[in-house]
């Protein structure tokens, strides 16, 4: 018998924006009414906690509240044939509880944080950060996540897994926040490259194309298709 065939997926905002998770991109720059400089850099931090911490908190609020879709549950599908790695820009939990096992969260998670102090030490969070919450070291609590600004520590990682490979799938993303973007380029030339979005993102000068123009859903339902 075979080995299984390694399939890395990377997927963005627009699967989770199935289940109800609103993405900054489809609204002009704004995040649920929010700049994203007054929310997610560490200047906005060190400016406002109060405020970081309350939209976080709402974040955290809206991840509890929403389901897998379709789309996070056909991925794990694929795992009955396949060794399977997601590299997910999402900090939401909806791979996890749409059934993946082995999931690289490139930009954090909503229910992880850390001190400001200790970002190595991180901890479980279900309800809501407040100012004045500290770590073992003294320092004030803060969401485990990457904000703009901040350099992104798992890419390495996931650069790794692209170059892995045997089968890349993107699912969802506009391919336009760096790093995070540029990690397609690790895949190899002669890889099938599967693209899901509703709108193709830039991705002609790439080799082994093949563009489904969907939404998320009905896009990794076309992908079961091909690859089961």
């Amino acid at each position: 018998m075979s080995e299984k065939k390694n399939i890395v997926v990377l997927t963005g905002a627009g699967i989770s924006a199935e289940s109800g998770l609103k993405t900054f991109r489809d609204s002009d720059g704004l995040w649920m009414g929010y700049n994203i400089e007054d929310v997610a850099t560490p200047r906005a931090f060190a400016r406002n906690p109060t405020l970081v911490l309350d939209f976080y908190n709402m974040r955290r609020k809206d991840v509890a509240a929403a389901k897998p879709n379709a789309a996070h549950i056909g991925l794990a599908r694929l795992e009955e044939k396949y060794n399977v790695t997601i590299v997910t820009q999402n900090i939401d939990d909806l791979h996890e509880r749409g059934g993946s096992s082995n999931i690289v969260h490139l930009h954090g998670q909503i229910f992880k944080m850390h001190s400001v102090g200790n970002p190595q030490k991180i901890l479980d969070i279900k309800n809501d950060i407040n100012v004045g919450d500290f770590g073992e070291d003294g320092t004030q609590l803060r969401p485990h996540i990457v904000w703009f600004e901040e350099p992104v520590p798992m890419i390495a990682v996931a650069a790794e897994i692209m170059m892995k490979a045997d089968i890349f799938v993107l699912v969802g993303t506009s391919l336009q926040v760096y790093p995070a973007a540029g990690l397609i380029s690790y895949v190899g030339l002669d890889v099938p490259k599967y693209i899901i979005d509703k709108k193709i993102p830039p991705v002609s000068n790439y080799k082994n194309l093949h563009l489904i123009e969907k939404p998320a859903t009905e896009g990794v339902k076309a992908l079961l298709k091909l690859l089961m």
